[in-house]
């Protein structure tokens, strides 16, 4: 069991970060690893965070910790608030960082105002929510009604932790999600979801004679959140080097070995390595055609990618001696260049954001067998099931496996909701000026906690917080200090409800 002291910044990085407490417990999370499906160190050590705090605190069936604040004193007629965070974090790192997410720290720097994390993702997503709900959890100065504080496992994997929660487990009417990315904005709705899994046997073929092995890699894309970033453009690893690939195999007699690209499924793929076979000619040829790629994709996406890179390089380690075989080699090169990846329709209801949408995140192909996944994404769950039974479809006509699971329900927004109301009042009072409000293109756990407390009344918001999912991930270190002002106000402000 580690240590459960009160939580102190000894990385130099966060002194003098303000709120103090707020910043001491991300400390601690950057510390603690916390991939998806492997919480429970955090979970541990913040379990018995909360009983040296003297709070209730037990983990539910599915994992997920709830820890119990009581009103403070005068104010035990005052709905129910549930605080609401996801412990896990995406765990992204360039190929040249050398970063192990089950046991290396998190290592911070400051950049202009920023806490970015260089080569790997930061955490910020959702460590900055937990670290809020546990600076309240703590303050024994605030004002604020019954509190649960619900941590949840899994998000970032197929929200697992919020789908295993056990129906009417929580009594607050009230709930503030604080998994959004963009201070100033309250979000009243999101995407639902559902994973399309494909995969094949393989079919290997012996190397052929006279051919000359070489590794192709197309890297230096942006990547990013699968959902909030998908409307900007960016590029898919992934589809670019299979289009790249599809137009090789005819000019370079190219046979394909293995291909490999991205490494989530809800994050955009930024970098794609293929292992092939040309014949020894044919590579002049080869070098002359990637280069004329490179600048055809460089053009392409000229002014959203600027590090687009495709080279190729001799192979290291033992040379492979089969290789794809050529009926497997075009099935998968058809069916994934054929696949959707992006946004499939912008919504009419909600101007500006997008309805449906599409993630190639992780293909892993190889003579032995291949395998990948799509996220889809849709504000409507008729919208999320149609284009994965369109994907399904398209893999069906191979004879591919192709299946569905992981879904997860949008949640529906309510622009006449009370808490919104009350939200609002509270920050144009602070502020001077009303914040925006939003519906993302992203999941939050706030569908799926709905649909099991029907008339929970749920606002989120959060700081600002760019390159989610993605290496350089970083998090604007003075909208934090608006956050926390923004949620203990709110909690007072909660106190003048009755339940």
């Amino acid at each position: 069991m580690r240590a459960v002291n009160t939580p102190t910044s000894a990385d130099p990085v966060f002194t003098g970060l303000q709120p103090s407490a707020v910043w001491a417990h991300f400390a601690t999370l950057c510390r603690i690893p916390r991939p998806s499906k492997h919480e429970e160190a955090l979970r541990e050590h913040l379990h018995a965070w909360a009983k040296q705090q003297g709070l209730a605190a037990r983990v539910d069936a599915a994992g997920n910790l709830i820890v119990s604040k009581p009103a403070s004193a005068g104010c035990e007629a005052a709905p129910g608030i549930v605080l609401q965070a996801h412990l896990d974090m995406v765990t992204q790192k360039n190929s040249d960082t050398t970063h192990d997410f089950m046991r290396d720290p998190i290592r911070p720097v400051q950049r202009e105002g920023w806490l970015v994390a260089e080569g790997t993702t930061l955490g910020a997503d959702n460590g900055i929510g937990v670290s809020l709900m546990l600076a309240v959890l703590e303050d024994r100065g605030l004002v604020h009604g019954p509190i649960e504080a619900l941590f949840t496992v899994d998000e970032e994997a197929g929200m697992g932790g919020a789908q295993g929660l056990e129906a009417g487990t929580l009594k607050g009417r009230l709930m503030l999600n604080l998994d959004t990315e963009e201070w100033g904005e309250f979000y009243l709705g999101c995407a639902g979801g559902i994973d399309v899994n494909v995969s094949r046997p393989g079919g290997a073929a012996p190397m052929p004679t006279g051919h000359t092995v070489q590794t192709l890699t197309l890297r230096g894309l942006r990547g990013g959140h699968s959902g909030v970033d998908i409307h900007e453009g960016r590029g898919n690893a992934i589809k670019l080097l299979v289009r790249v690939l599809h137009g090789l195999v005819p000019e370079c007699g190219l046979k394909l070995v293995a291909l490999q690209g991205g490494t989530a499924r809800n994050a955009l793929a930024r970098e794609a390595f293929a292992t092939v076979a040309v014949p020894t000619g044919s590579l002049p040829a080869l070098n002359a055609a990637l280069g004329r790629w490179e600048t055809l994709l460089q053009g392409e996406l000229s002014g959203v990618e600027t590090g687009l890179s495709l080279k190729a390089s001799a192979p290291e380690g033992a040379m492979p001696t089969t290789v794809i075989d050529a009926a497997e080699q075009r099935i998968w090169l058809e069916s994934l260049h054929a696949a959707p990846h992006g946004v499939k329709r912008m919504s009419v209801k909600v101007p500006g954001v997008v309805e449906t949408s599409n993630n190639l995140g992780v293909i892993s192909l190889t003579p032995e067998g291949g395998s990948g996944n799509f996220m889809v994404r849709s504000l409507l769950d008729s919208g999320s099931r149609a284009l994965a039974e369109e994907i399904v479809s398209l893999f069906s006509l191979t004879g591919t496996t192709a299946q569905t699971e992981g879904h997860y329900p949008g949640w529906a927004p309510n622009p006449q909701s009370p808490l919104l109301a009350l939200c609002q009042r509270t920050y144009s009072e602070r502020h001077g000026q009303q914040a925006h409000v939003q519906v993302i293109h992203a999941g939050l756990e706030c569908g799926i906690l709905a649909a099991g407390h029907p008339g929970m009344d749920i606002v989120s918001f959060g700081p600002t917080i760019r390159g989610a999912h993605a290496p350089g991930e970083r998090v604007e270190i003075e909208s934090v200090g608006r956050c926390h002002a923004l949620l203990t106000a709110i909690l007072a402000e909660t106190t003048r409800l009755r339940s």
